[in-house]
């Protein structure tokens, strides 16, 4: 699946990478928006927000602040160590006219800011689901109303997030080292090292999951699990030119 969605009704690719929760309303990201969900009316997405919903698996995902985007990048990830976790995400097909290909391609929804993003300068959140909710999200008969209320942002006491280098905007580079500290975290702690067990990959190239596999089918996976030697996964995250999340 291309990470970058056009809707099926389209005549040349979109790329879209993000679905904006509010649609074209909150133009100003007020972090304390509580209205409609703007997204039902847009014609990209009206459609897929309805019926073609899916999970995009994560362990962490890096963000920037709102000017300086990834010259200034920080990986935020669950404090408890509870991965991976869903992002909302939607899908379609589209056909390609000059060659008839068929791509599947999705885009991730983006809501409000909360007190972690904004603490990293940033106005906008990816949708992270409560895994309890995980399966109504994908459940094409699940009520809007019910969809819609997943849509809030997350609360930001369960995630953390600390900076690191800016040369993870470079695609040439790959390796766990790219995701060590470089300073604070954001919320104190002192017994987490998620940079242990993550590795980056360049955008498109991320590794099989294994884990969760049989349980969702449209996601976006990244796992490498060793279990001859009994060891933890090596999760893999993305890396990316710019803000990801809008």
């Amino acid at each position: 699946m291309q990470f970058g969605f056009t809707p099926g009704w389209a005549k040349k690719q979109y790329y879209m990478i993000n679905a904006r929760a509010e649609g074209d309303r909150n133009s100003v990201n007020d972090p304390s928006y509580t209205g409609a969900m703007g997204i039902l009316d847009k014609p990209m997405f009206r459609k897929a927000i309805r019926s073609q919903r899916c999970l995009v698996v994560a362990d962490a995902f890096i963000e920037g602040p709102e000017r300086e985007k990834l010259s200034k990048p920080y990986v935020i990830y669950p404090r408890e160590g509870t991965r991976p976790f869903a992002l909302a995400g939607i899908w379609d097909d589209w056909c390609d006219p000059s060659s008839g290909e068929y791509i599947r391609s999705f885009a991730i929804l983006t809501t409000v800011s909360n007190s972690l993003t904004q603490a990293i300068g940033h106005q906008r959140a990816p949708v992270i689901l409560n895994p309890d909710r995980e399966s109504e999200w994908l459940d094409p008969n699940t009520p809007l109303g019910d969809i819609t209320s997943m849509l809030r942002t997350w609360d930001a006491r369960q995630f953390n997030a600390y900076p690191i280098s800016p040369i993870i905007r470079d695609p040439r580079c790959n390796g766990s080292h790219l995701l060590e500290p470089v300073g604070q975290r954001i919320w104190p702690e002192f017994t987490h090292e998620i940079h242990s067990t993550l590795e980056v990959f360049g955008m498109g190239e991320s590794q099989s999951r294994s884990r969760r596999a049989a349980e969702v089918s449209d996601t976006s996976r990244g796992v490498r699990y060793d279990s001859s030697q009994g060891t933890l996964p090596r999760h893999n995250t993305w890396g990316h030119q710019g803000s990801l999340f809008e």
